[in-house]
């Protein structure tokens, strides 16, 4: 994909982004656009950056650590959005600003551990397996307020939000359930959490098919990627 097309494509998504928040009677400001970048080369997502993406989102550890290394994320903040093993915490924290992935006490803990040992303070977003799909991680959504009240406790992490990847939807607006069920937890936790001293602020769903869905019911982050790069090359074997 030429730089022009990276151009464009980023422009038109951020306007569709836009006008889904307006049509929501929402600030677009209040939505942020985060480009899933995964299985992209590090030239690409400097042209993306270049072309106004200012946040990157990550899934698999190992082309995060190559692209970090070439400097591709220069100018953009970058999130791991991927399941995360608690081995690989260790190349994550302190460098992105945020992990949106957690779905485990254990995985919490680990993170919370290497962050105190570096001096830092890593905010995370729990993952919630709003379908119940066998096939994906995070928590169910009644174990969700107990891990976001431990992550308060620990003073290594800070808890933002919530994330989550609904079931592929069969039909336009199929998973529209499932952002209502996300925005009413989201309401119901941050209200939980008031008197924590922590900010639930954000809430992370809908992607390329239906990211005007999620803003609708309350997304303060979207995950896109086709839209922006168009399909995704196949997987690079131990990439």
């Amino acid at each position: 994909m030429t730089n022009e097309q990276i151009a464009q494509n980023v422009a038109a998504v951020q306007e569709a982004v836009a006008e889904a928040a307006r049509q929501a009677g929402r600030d677009p400001a209040e939505v942020t656009l985060v480009a899933a970048t995964k299985v992209q080369t590090s030239e690409t997502i400097r042209q993306a950056i270049a072309a106004g993406i200012t946040v990157c989102g990550e899934n698999r550890v190992q082309e995060f650590n190559a692209h970090w290394t070439d400097g591709a994320y220069e100018g953009a903040q970058v999130h791991f959005i991927g399941h995360l093993q608690k081995n690989k915490v260790k190349y994550l924290v302190g460098r992105v600003s945020l992990i949106e992935s957690v779905d485990s006490e254990e995985l919490l803990r680990a993170i919370d551990q290497r962050a105190q040992r570096l001096g830092v303070v890593q905010d995370v977003l729990i993952e919630v397996n709003i379908g119940g799909e066998a096939s994906k991680s995070g928590v169910a959504p009644s174990e969700a307020h107990a891990l976001v009240a431990l992550a308060a406790d620990l003073p290594g992490v800070n808890p933002r939000g919530l994330m989550a990847i609904p079931p592929v939807a069969e039909i336009p607006r199929g998973n529209e359930q499932y952002f209502a069920e996300m925005q009413q937890l989201f309401v119901d936790i941050g209200g939980k959490m008031y008197d924590n001293k922590v900010s639930i602020d954000c809430l992370s769903m809908g992607m390329s098919g239906d990211f005007a869905e999620a803003i609708a019911h309350g997304a303060t982050q979207v995950r896109i990627g086709t839209a922006l790069f168009g399909a995704r090359p196949p997987m690079r074997a131990n990439g």
